[in-house]
């Protein structure tokens, strides 16, 4: 018998229990409701405003994370090309610094020799001026034809004009001293004599 009433006993606490805790919450609930109820409208416009600024702030800073990505994207692009550029016209210093010693060479080969041994040297310096022309030729230079074609200004520099009936005006009469490129620029223009 004392098992059954301690039994009730126990049963009877968990009534109580449950219903004070039912209670309890009921009470919660009111006051959370009587709260939000009684916040001024105050309080509800600042905390929009806020949310405003807030929403604000973020677009600022995505906006000024999307130019801080366009402008290294950009950096990017002109490194690349600068290094493409550095990489292709890299043999330009030393290629502008031979031109004059080509030219050397070729007016040393229009001599004519008048011994065995100079024509020996001759022989021996077209050589060494075909294997330099070679040399510079795999590096991208190459000689800008004048002779018998119109002038351009972008690639020939007229230093004289003579009248040549024969040949229509503009037309280059003859090639002072060679013009060359490398690949694409102009390193020297030609020189040249263009008829009236």
């Amino acid at each position: 018998m004392t098992e059954k009433k301690d039994e009730l006993e126990q049963n009877l606490q968990k009534v109580e229990t449950a219903s004070l805790e039912e209670a309890a919450s009921d009470e919660t609930v009111e006051l959370n409701n009587e709260t939000e109820v009684q916040q001024p409208e105050d309080e509800t416009s600042e905390l929009r405003k806020q949310i405003e600024e807030l929403k604000n702030k973020l677009e600022e800073e995505e906006a000024r994370g999307l130019r801080a990505r366009a402008d290294f994207e950009n950096f990017k692009r002109r490194s690349n090309l600068d290094r493409e550029s550095a990489e292709k016209y890299r043999a330009q210093k030393i290629l502008t610094n031979i031109l004059p010693v080509l030219d050397n060479f070729e007016r040393a080969l229009q001599v004519e020799p008048k011994t065995d041994e100079g024509i020996s040297i001759l022989k021996g310096m077209d050589m060494v001026y075909r294997s330099l022309v070679a040399a510079v030729e795999e590096e991208g230079l190459s000689a800008i034809e004048a002779e018998g074609k119109e002038f351009d200004p972008n690639f020939h520099q007229a230093v004289m004009q003579e009248k040549d009936e024969a040949k229509p005006a503009g037309i280059v009469l003859a090639e002072l001293q060679k013009g060359y490129m490398l690949k694409d620029r102009i390193l020297r223009p030609t020189m040249v004599k263009v008829n009236e």
